[in-house]
């Protein structure tokens, strides 16, 4: 069993197309590592027997000649925000304890498309917001590198769930970084997509105009599968591109000449770590030595990203929070007695502190008085701040910086709400943009903790970050 959960993605789906591997035994072997390494609190719900029967079906059709699926067999998790049927759907919030989604998101119905096996809903931060995973009304997923330090958040179970060998992949959900950071906390690859390259219906919204759903994986070829699985045109979400798509997984590549990357003066003005500081510049070193040409550029906005995120998510949020009232949708509190107090009672028991704060903090900036002031506000300098990025992107092909200012730090080493916003500090600029960034391993720091390094791509340009990351984690000795 322990020769099955070290192997990569790729290698689970070939060993099961090919015979060497059935699924039902691949999933036993998840099952197990699941139930071998349970104080890592990474799943918020699982239905084995679900997984197994999953797992006969896709056995008994390759037995009858039918190998068709690029996730053949595989058991993969999905964050908890994602609409399933048969397990719940609960954002980890006692608001929606025990909700069975009516209908299941298209990621998901992709996966199944394409021979997943729907093993377990990971544990996150409450609504996605978060970026430690404690905020979660199931507790705190502890890092399987140094289960002392947090796991990232919001897709901290995700990440915990690739890293502890319990799946061969899973999504998760950025909409400030929840990808990429416990990616790089967790040491494993983490894709965050280009805004509407990956459909959103069914994905419980956090801020509807930042979230996109994406691929976790143990390396980038795995990754690149997962995310061509799940990609794609739905007619169903608005906010969904229709262009055309051409495969990422297995286009790699065998030199990088001719390939720019850019140095944003701003992020090296920016807080970092020494560990991390020299785990960039050593990146930088491979790179140019593997013939990749580095120009300078400038976004001279990109350190006020976090203020736009703050206010725009904020803002969106207690918007689609709204209707968690105990009325239309939630738990309603039982020792309700009024209209008024299902509304106060159901609201105010439900949500945690965080996602308190932040509905408080949207709509103080969306009320009169505040809204020029703050959203309005906010919304201008993001049309900036992505004109900048355009101007950036004219001139190379992507942009190097580290995912997180430090390494996985150590649970409740965060002293305010505005210690925990600013470890986002890299992350969060891609959002505002919209486009792609990916988030890969490049050295390890304090406490032997993983590095992540994330590069940054211009609108659909996933293919060029893929191949780059992929580039550097077969070379890079």
């Amino acid at each position: 069993m322990e020769e099955i959960l070290t192997k990569s993605l790729t290698e689970i789906v070939e060993g099961i197309k090919n015979g060497t591997y059935t699924s039902t035994q691949v999933t036993q072997a998840c099952i197990q590592q699941i139930e071998k390494t349970k104080e890592y609190n990474t799943l918020n719900h699982t239905n084995f027997e679900d997984a197994l029967r999953q797992a006969n079906e896709i056995d008994e059709r390759i037995a009858q000649g039918n190998t068709n699926g690029l996730l053949l067999g595989a058991p993969i998790v999905v964050k908890d925000n994602m609409c399933t049927y048969v397990l719940p759907t609960t954002c980890s919030s006692k608001i929606l304890e025990n909700f069975v989604a009516p209908y299941e998101a298209t990621v998901v119905s992709k996966l199944r498309a394409e021979g997943a096996v729907i093993l377990g809903k990971a544990n996150m931060d409450e609504f996605a917001m978060g970026s430690s995973n404690e905020t979660s009304a199931y507790g705190k997923v502890l890092n399987p590198c140094n289960t002392s330090r947090v796991p990232g958040g919001s897709s901290g179970g995700s990440a915990a769930c690739v890293c502890a060998h319990q799946c061969f992949g899973a999504l998760g959900t950025d909409t400030g970084g929840s990808i990429r950071q416990p990616a790089s906390f967790c040491g494993v690859v983490g894709l965050k997509p280009t805004y509407g390259e990956v459909s959103r219906r069914g994905v419980v919204a956090f801020a509807s105009s930042l979230d996109q759903v994406g691929p976790m994986a143990k390396n980038v070829a795995d990754t690149a599968l997962l995310f061509d699985a799940i990609r794609g045109y739905d007619a169903k979400d608005s906010t969904s591109s229709n262009h055309k798509r051409t495969p990422t997984a297995g286009k790699f590549l065998k030199t990088l000449k001719g390939l720019r990357i850019g140095l944003v003066k701003e992020i090296f003005e920016q807080p970092m770590n020494d560990d991390v500081r020299q785990a960039l510049e050593k990146a930088i070193s491979f790179y140019k030595l593997s013939g990749v040409e580095f120009v300078d550029v400038s976004i001279p906005n990109i350190a006020q990203a976090i203020d736009m995120y703050y206010i725009l998510s904020s803002a969106e949020a207690a918007s689609n929070l709204a209707r968690f009232d105990g009325i239309k949708y939630g738990r309603r509190a039982p020792e309700a007695k009024t209209v008024e107090d299902i509304y106060t009672l159901s609201r105010s028991q439900g949500f945690g502190d965080e996602v308190k704060r932040r509905i408080m903090l949207g709509n103080y900036v969306l009320s009169s008085g505040y809204f020029d002031a703050y959203y309005k506000k906010a919304t201008l300098c993001q049309e900036v701040l992505k004109q900048q990025f355009a101007k950036a992107f004219e001139m190379c092909d992507a942009l190097i910086t580290p995912t997180s200012p430090t390494v996985a730090f150590p649970f409740g080493s965060k002293a305010t709400p505005l210690e925990m916003y600013l470890s986002d500090i890299y992350t969060v600029p891609v959002n505002i943009f919209g486009g792609p960034a990916i988030s890969f391993p490049c050295g390890k720091g304090e406490n032997n903790m993983p590095i992540g390094l994330q590069l940054i791509g211009n609108y659909f340009e996933e293919q060029t970050l893929l191949q780059l990351a992929e580039f550097y984690e077969r070379e890079a000795k």
